[in-house]
């Protein structure tokens, strides 16, 4: 039950990085000066994240059906329900920045047609530059968060490890227990045993002893008065 605990809050550290790398992947296509094969790059890995993150979300849903507790059960059945929830509002914002993004590079390459001379073209690159500037710093900061994140699934997952040489170890030591309690209640039989066969051989000999000492007493009493 604990190792499952353990792998329920895995799965929930990655659905957590996996919605932050999609949130600033959205970010950058919402930012993007163009051209239109960047942003197809960004997309291509926009929706490599959204299936990764679908599978977590499955993946927790499985693990809330193996939960003892009806509580936990419904607990992880609601956080599953959440995540799905914010992965709908995860595409929705995914489209509506692809249509943002689409029609500034479309009123950028239309300005580039209408308008020429240098310094509106060294403008325009300033205002790319800046653009390029601020999402990268923004990615680099949701980056970092889900950099993070990785680190604690890494500590997760060698916990994980851990408990299972304890559970191994508990396992043995049981084992040696019980061993242990059956030598000791097969020595306790024992010693009963030669107890009450060492009491039996000393009432024998007690026995042995009076009956000897009764006939050495009968036959002294013959020799020496015979006349009783």
């Amino acid at each position: 039950m604990a190792s499952l605990d353990v792998h329920v809050r895995i799965c929930g550290q990655e659905i957590i990085k996996y919605d932050l790398e999609i949130k600033a992947l959205i970010q950058d296509i919402r930012e993007c000066p163009g051209p239109q094969a960047v942003l197809m790059d960004l997309n291509a890995q926009v929706k490599d994240k959204f299936n990764q993150l679908r599978l977590r979300i499955q993946n927790l849903e499985e693990m809330a059906k193996e939960q003892d507790r009806e509580t936990d059960q419904q607990a992880i059945l609601k956080e599953t329900e959440s995540q799905h929830r914010q992965m709908l509002s995860n595409q929705t914002a995914w489209r509506k920045a692809n249509l943002a993004c689409k029609l500034s590079i479309d009123m950028l390459e239309k300005d580039e047609l209408l308008h020429g001379g240098d310094g509106n073209i060294r403008q325009r690159k300033a205002t790319k530059k800046s653009l390029v500037q601020t999402s990268s710093d923004i990615t680099e900061s949701l980056m970092s968060i889900s950099r993070m994140m990785s680190q604690q699934v890494e500590q997760s997952e060698d916990t994980i490890g851990t408990l299972s040489t304890s559970s191994r170890t508990v396992l043995e030591t049981n084992e040696e227990f019980k061993n242990m309690t059956g030598t000791i209640h097969l020595g306790r039989k024992l010693i009963l045993k030669y107890n009450r066969r060492e009491l039996t051989d000393k009432l024998l000999i007690f026995l042995a002893m009076a009956l000897f000492l009764a006939t050495v007493l009968f036959i002294l009493k013959k020799r020496l008065f015979p006349f009783i």
